[in-house]
């Protein structure tokens, strides 16, 4: 069982930075692949960044929309995700939400994502 808490969201204006993150709880926590997505009101949840683990280090992998802009890093030590989002765009505003894959296959697939946390709302004013 993990249960994961987001912090860090907030009001910014574009262009500018935040860091989310994500505090998971549970000892097997660094065993997992870690993914970030977001949501806004009547879209599907997007896959916005994925953190994979195993004994040989980690990959990181990027929607298409957020590479070269976001950046995703874990501290297993610390049990926490982290987002960094640079050069934020007004369409980048929306809930984001930390989530653990527990179904092995695609990183951007919701639905391979069995622990999610309740989100921290961005918003990115023009």
């Amino acid at each position: 069982q993990v249960q994961l808490v987001e912090s860090g969201g907030g009001l910014v204006q574009a262009g500018g930075s935040l860091r989310l993150s994500c505090a998971a709880s549970g000892r097997t926590f660094s065993t997992y692949h870690m993914g970030w997505f977001r949501q806004v009101p009547g879209k599907e949840r997007e896959f916005v960044a994925r953190i994979s683990w195993s004994r040989s280090g980690s990959n990181m992998y990027y929607g298409d929309s957020v590479a070269g802009r976001f950046t995703i890093s874990r501290d297993n030590a610390k049990n926490t995700v982290y987002l960094q989002m640079n050069s934020l765009k007004p369409e980048d505003s929306g809930v984001y939400y930390c989530a653990a894959q527990t179904v092995v296959g695609r990183a951007d697939a919701p639905a391979n994502y069995g622990y999610w946390g309740q989100g921290t709302q961005v918003t990115v004013s023009s």
